[in-house]
């Protein structure tokens, strides 16, 4: 059997131990190193909320990987050109171009980031009454739709629910759900929607033939198809690598295709675009495009800068001509990989495959003894804290264990997120991140549950207060 060069560097790339980052480092951060102690101390003073960590007490923060990239050399360079004229600016011309490179939209509206698109679309599209499916909505994206009196109803494939289920696609719709969703319901439908990857499903890709088949019966009942694009180039890495007969293709074309299918986009600039903020709203409708514009005017800013500085618009224009060489998204997907294989050898339960952003433990089958009403993981996030200095993210019951009439039920799943900022971390850090896992293995039984003892009614993980319950 003979390979050609690609075939060679993907499997040096599975078998080798060290894994090679695609680029030097020029600028480095000191990393406070703290104690347990001092962590312990630190985490009860914030009511055991990991948000409300001050960020120069982590030793590694794996709390999101949006807005937490490393910005290249390139992009600061872009960074110095930024024309900051309040209307018809170049810099805005140039991040146009480069959106529309890869998404071919008729209207980019800029805003400052993802959620701000997400408020502006729905509060057009939604209302008492509406309802708005998605494979799964993740939190700001719930809020924002359930803000304005909407339903945001999840319809992922059943193997999305099952995290130590192997499926290449675990973040594919459930065409056969939503086709019977919309034969009921088609009337208070005014868009359907696709998480690429999905994030709250353990950050698990959708196929390109889901992407479209999923368009297909959004047409047949005229309905608008709108895809949160966030990490768009893992998606279509992952198209790349592992759906039948797209290994050949390029990243941009297979990127070109998944938005081709759609009537518009929102997208947080944060993640696929290596920026610290930013976003877009994209749409083919002109009348839509209109009434949005006028209401980024009312919060966000003129439409040729939407909220953002010439600097920014400059800094995404770029980041979108860097996330899709498949070198660097080589190297991305293989870390997360990395640390969950060392997980699963620890008998960790983690998602599988690893998700393109994050790693994903299965908290509630990990920490069996805390029932998922008393957070588990909430429990391991801040024991991850409190033993290694790594900040993590609860994706469960916290999050989305509350209903809008107020009542609560445990989540679906009950997922600790280990999200790897881009091109920040090296292999010793994730060897670390490992090793603190193995050592929290041996006193995993003894970690207590927790309650929540003040809430917010709207996306309480970022601001709950929490306290233990005693063993």
């Amino acid at each position: 059997m003979s390979f050609g060069l690609k075939e060679l560097s993907i499997l040096s790339a599975k078998s080798m131990k060290t894994i090679f980052e695609p680029f030097r480092i020029k600028t480095v951060e000191p990393i406070r190193l703290t104690t347990q102690e001092e962590r312990c101390r630190l985490i009860q003073a914030v009511n055991f909320n990991l948000f409300s960590l001050h960020s120069d007490d982590i030793m590694i923060d794996l709390l999101t990987d949006s807005g937490t990239s490393a910005m290249s050399s390139n992009q600061w360079a872009a960074i110095m050109r930024g024309d900051e004229s309040y209307a018809g600016s170049p810099s805005f011309y140039r991040f146009e171009k480069a959106v529309k490179n890869l998404m071919p939209f008729k209207h980019v509206i800029p805003t400052h980031q993802g959620r701000a698109a997400e408020a502006i679309l729905f509060s057009l599209l939604g209302g008492p009454g509406k309802r708005i499916p998605s494979n799964t909505h993740f939190d700001t994206t719930r809020g924002n739709i359930e803000a304005t009196g909407a339903c945001a109803d999840d319809l992922v494939i059943e193997a999305g629910k099952n995290p130590s289920l192997y499926h290449p696609f675990k973040g594919n719709m459930d065409i056969e759900q939503l086709e019977a969703y919309l034969a009921t319901h088609a009337a208070s439908v005014p868009c359907v929607m696709s998480t690429i990857t999905n994030n709250a499903g353990g950050g698990q890709p959708v196929s390109l033939e889901n992407i479209r088949a999923t368009s297909k019966l959004a047409k047949k009942y005229h309905i608008l198809f709108v895809i949160d694009g966030c990490r768009f180039a893992e998606n279509a890495y992952f198209i790349q690598q592992r759906e039948p007969g797209q290994r050949d293709r390029s990243i941009v074309d297979i990127v070109r295709d998944m938005f081709s299918c759609a009537d518009a986009m929102i997208m947080s600039a944060k993640k696929d675009a290596f920026a610290n903020i930013g976003g877009w709203l994209a749409l083919n409708d002109d009348e839509l495009a209109l009434n949005s514009r006028d209401r980024l005017i009312q919060t966000e800013g003129f439409p040729t800068y939407g909220g953002l500085t010439g600097r920014d618009l400059e800094a995404i224009a770029q980041g979108l001509t860097e996330i899709v060489d498949e070198d660097y998204l080589r190297y991305r997907i293989r870390t997360n990989e990395y640390i969950s294989e060392k997980l699963d050898e620890l008998g960790i339960p983690v998602m599988k495959p690893a998700g393109g952003h994050a790693v994903f433990i299965d908290a509630r089958a990990w920490l069996d003894h805390i029932p998922p009403l008393q957070y588990p993981g909430q429990s391991l996030a801040i024991a991850l804290y409190e033993l290694g200095g790594i900040r993590a993210c609860e994706i469960g019951t916290v999050m989305f264990g509350r209903s809008a009439d107020g009542t609560e039920s445990p989540a679906t799943l009950d997922l600790v997120r280990l999200a790897i900022p881009r091109r920040v971390y090296t292999q010793s850090h994730a060897d670390y991140i490992v090793e603190v896992f193995e050592e929290l293995a041996t006193i995993k039984q003894d970690l207590p549950g927790y309650k929540i003892v003040e809430e917010q009614a709207r996306m309480r993980h970022f601001t709950a207060k929490f306290a233990p319950i005693p063993n």
